[in-house]
């Protein structure tokens, strides 16, 4: 598909880069039997080829009112599209920029400025992790149907000690949200490390990986927020600490995954940091890429004729499937060291509505694809519902009775339960 670029955005580089990417698409329609919205809304503008229409339409400088932004911001970028497409169109990006170039033109109302606003600025900060300390303190006040879609902190932070005579070494990104939420995640993480003779540690100043401010259309601010990942990850990288540079950097959340390993194109237009970022993010792994190399030391540590562990519905995110490509062998890894794991029979390639910041701006949307992901999980009638995303353990969390947990923490209990 071919687009002009209308006189005000000829010179913009942003337009630019969308035209590039929009050309690539042929307009097969592909895309549509794999796009959640389109598939509950039955819309054609709420399809990634509809959206792909009123991109062109904004770089061509066609009218557009508060209808197209609409449409565009309905989109999830669950990027389930990309793996469908046969044309490589990158449609994650391409909406990206043209939810910025509309939003430009055509302001949001004010309340749903200001709710990005809050939210660009609230989770990344400090604050957060104070307001989920007061919504515990609230939860058992209020009743249970309000409480169970609170955020609260569960589990406990603490890596475990690196191996004694171990020089393997990795990073953990505590990220913004799963740090408040979910710290007990890294610190499974490091122990089951651990036991592979791995030590984990965080580096001081790394924080939101940027995903949150980029996807809401703070360009820039995402940016500086992977600027400052990359100044606290470096001495670490290029081993000026004295210990060696580390092997990888891990990433237990993969929506955190997901924007890391975009670092280096999305920095490459800085100097400053574009070969920094591309080395960040050729050492970028997603915890799921890691464990197959970690399952001779685990299984080696379980003693012979374990019972079996727990039954799990697992959960692979989107940023996990179709953002990293990857995940596809988690469930019979997890089997392999004694869990029931299990996709979900239906509804494995479609996202569950969490998408980031998307549940608090599209709460209708994202709790009508919550609640077909969820029948499909509950249908394997589990002990446990596992992700690998802390946003989708949050957003699941908040309709079910049924725990809902990273899976490395199920794999840290059970090693534990098993004395090793």
């Amino acid at each position: 598909m071919r687009a002009g670029l209308s006189e005000e955005l000829r010179s913009s580089e942003r337009a630019q880069r969308a035209r590039d990417l929009l050309a690539a698409c042929v307009h097969c329609g592909f895309c549509t039997a794999t796009c959640p919205t389109y598939r509950l809304l039955g819309d054609e503008l709420d399809s990634p080829r509809g959206r792909i229409y009123l991109v062109k339409q904004v770089l061509e400088g066609a009218d557009a009112g508060p209808s197209s932004l609409r449409h565009l911001d309905r989109c999830l970028t669950c990027r389930a599209c990309e793996t469908a497409c046969p044309s490589g169109v990158r449609y994650g990006e391409l909406s990206e920029i043209g939810r910025e170039l509309l939003a430009e033109r055509v302001p949001r109302p004010p309340v749903a400025r200001i709710a990005r606003w809050l939210i660009a600025r609230l989770v990344p900060s400090p604050v957060f992790a104070w307001a989920v300390a007061v919504s515990g303190l609230l939860a058992p006040l209020l009743p249970a149907a309000i409480a169970r879609g609170l955020p609260r902190r569960v589990g406990r932070g603490g890596l475990a000690a690196a191996p004694a005579g171990s020089s393997r070494r990795v990073l953990l990104l505590e990220g913004c949200a799963q740090g408040a939420l979910r710290p007990g995640i890294n610190a499974a993480t490091s122990r089951v490390l651990a036991r592979a003779g791995i030590g984990a540690i965080v580096a001081h100043g790394a924080g939101c990986c940027g995903a949150l401010r980029a996807h809401l259309g703070e360009h820039e601010a995402g940016l500086e927020d992977m600027r400052r990942n990359v100044d606290a990850w470096w001495p670490h990288v290029a081993g000026e600490r004295g210990a060696g540079p580390v092997e990888a950097i891990v990433m237990t959340a993969s929506g955190c995954g997901s924007m890391v390993k975009e670092y280096g194109e999305r920095l490459a237009h800085d100097p400053a940091y574009a070969q920094k970022a591309q080395c960040v993010s050729r050492l970028t792994r997603d915890l799921s890429e890691i464990l197959p190399d970690l399952l001779p030391a685990l299984q080696a540590a379980m003693p012979a004729g374990a019972a079996p562990g727990p039954r799990l519905a697992l959960h692979v995110p989107c940023t996990l499937q179709h953002g990293q490509r990857c995940g596809r062998t988690l469930a019979q890894d997890l089997r392999s060291l004694g869990l029931d794991a299990h996709e979900a029979p239906t509804e494995a390639g479609f996202c569950c509505g969490s998408a980031g910041a998307y549940s608090l701006l599209q709460p209708d949307i994202a709790r009508a694809l919550r609640r077909r992901k969820l029948d499909s999980l509950e249908s394997l009638e589990p002990q446990c519902i596992a992700s690998a995303n802390i946003g989708c353990i949050g957003h699941l969390q908040g309709a079910t009775d049924r725990p809902v947990r990273h899976w490395i923490e199920v794999v840290d209990e059970r090693l534990r339960a098993l004395g090793r």
